[in-house]
């Protein structure tokens, strides 16, 4: 389930990885730009409402949370690559809220699609922990993925469709105000 394998012998094989981090707009950048990555997604997981609309996810109740889909090449980018990537673009600290979006919707989450992506997110929360970076404890969750839901069209790649609004929700939302204070030089933007 964790892997895509090609149908012909020359392609290389892909991995997909599922991660929540607040609004998804924001989600699809630092990872569009990594070398190897094929696709972001944002969407819809975690739930239990079948096809769910934004509408819905946003407004709380399905249990869904915004989350991006992830498909790349694992000969080019590591998901250990992906995870440092990921922990440097949320609050670990924060259940049930990322930045200025508030509710278990924007929930960050690792929602792992095999056990060796279980162990890479475990071992990783791990280290984020023993670093002691931050005054209350990291309580971002690993679990497994369940089905996901592409959000729809107008939300995929809205940082270039939209620069300016988009700039301007993260920089109201307190979004990179909050990654400085948390990671210093190393937060993800």
């Amino acid at each position: 389930m964790g892997c895509l394998h090609s149908t012909t012998a020359t392609a290389a094989p892909v991995e997909k990885a599922i991660f929540a981090g607040g609004c998804f707009w924001c989600m699809e950048q630092p990872f569009d730009s990594l070398p190897g990555v094929l696709s972001v997604m944002p969407g819809y997981t975690g739930g239990t409402k079948l096809n769910p609309t934004y509408q819905e996810v946003s407004a709380g109740g399905t249990g869904h949370t915004e989350a991006v889909e992830i498909i790349f090449d694992p000969t080019k980018t590591s998901y250990e690559k992906l995870l440092q990537v990921f922990w440097r673009n949320i609050d670990p600290t924060k259940a049930d809220r990322q930045f200025c979006d508030i509710g278990n919707q924007y929930r960050p989450a690792i929602f792992y699609l095999s056990d060796q992506q279980r162990t890479l997110a475990l071992a990783s929360k791990e280290d984020i922990s023993k670093i002691k970076r931050f005054k209350e404890p990291v309580v971002t969750e690993i679990v497994p993925a369940s089905r996901f839901y592409a959000a729809e069209e107008y939300h995929r790649q809205y940082y270039k469709k939209n620069p300016i609004r988009y700039r301007f929700y993260r920089s109201n939302c307190g979004r990179d105000k909050r990654l400085k204070e948390l990671w210093g030089t190393a937060a993800g933007h």
